[in-house]
């Protein structure tokens, strides 16, 4: 038995039905959209404060601010998303607080300043995100870049002047402790041949020292000390466990020299790092 092909007639009435169907479809998204800006610019036009509470900092702006750009916030107070409210009639945002008002800023201003830290930029980052702010997630993430190529090791090391800041530094860190004491105005007597290329090979080797394991080590400078010229301290749970002192008195036949060494306080690290 043949195929019974459908007739003209049929095809342009099936035609015509997917033709109003999707007129209706776009009509009815066409209306949905003019009704979001008519909300949209009634909200606008009453110029109408917000109070709201983002994990638990308080912010106060307009509803103008909020619904200037599509974003999520946008969408929460534009009404297509429900929004919960304490007793006191504040938006409660479950986002963290710190970075909310550099958010507010950027959409007011279409611009803020960009953290030179690496942590801040990661959080502001993660808010930017969450508000689906485009424009300033790319400006974070470049930063990002930029901080990471930027990036330096900085070692610091305290400069003491007092026992009470020694005694302080010790105490309090969490760290084993080095400490390099070194004054050259403390010696009464003339030095011998090597002293002062010693003394600067001691100072050499601690700012490597410093640079190396700063990470694991506290490190400080003692430039005043109380009658040394050159002497390592080694500390350990804010007692001293170990002290190397670099200089010693040479008798000449006509007078006495002071004598600093190296190999010593060398000797003496390699010892306490193993």
């Amino acid at each position: 038995m043949a195929e019974r092909l459908p007739s003209s007639k049929n095809m342009l009435r099936s035609r015509g039905q997917d033709e109003r169907s999707e007129r209706r479809r776009v009509s009815t998204a066409s209306s949905r959209d003019e009704e979001i800006e008519e909300t949209l610019q009634r909200i606008q036009k009453q110029g109408k404060y917000v109070k709201m509470n983002v994990g638990g900092v308080l912010y106060c702006t307009t509803l103008g601010t909020l619904t200037k750009h599509d974003n999520m916030l946008r969408a929460m107070f534009s009404e297509r998303i429900p929004l919960q409210k304490d007793d006191e009639g504040w938006v409660i945002i479950d986002r963290s607080g710190k970075h909310f008002g550099s958010i507010l800023n950027y959409i007011r201003d279409d611009f803020i300043c960009l953290p030179d830290s690496k942590v801040e930029c990661m959080e502001l980052l993660s808010e930017a995100k969450y508000y689906c702010l485009t424009d300033l997630v790319e400006q974070l993430e470049e930063q990002l870049e930029r901080l990471r190529d930027d990036y330096h090791k900085i070692c610091r090391v305290p400069v003491i002047t007092s026992l009470d800041e020694e005694t302080r530094i010790v105490s309090t860190s969490v760290k084993p402790v080095i400490k390099l004491l070194y004054n050259r105005g403390n010696n009464k007597y003339s030095y011998t041949t090597n002293s002062d290329d010693n003394l600067l090979k001691n100072i050499e080797l601690f700012d490597k020292l410093s640079v190396r394991f700063g990470q694991r080590i506290k490190f400080i400078k003692d430039i005043v000390g109380r009658g040394e010229i050159c002497c390592w301290a080694f500390y350990g749970h804010a007692k001293k466990i170990a002290e190397v002192c670099c200089e010693s008195i040479v008798y000449a036949t006509d007078r006495k020299h002071t004598k600093i060494e190296f190999p010593e306080a060398k000797r003496s690290w390699t010892k306490l790092s193993t």
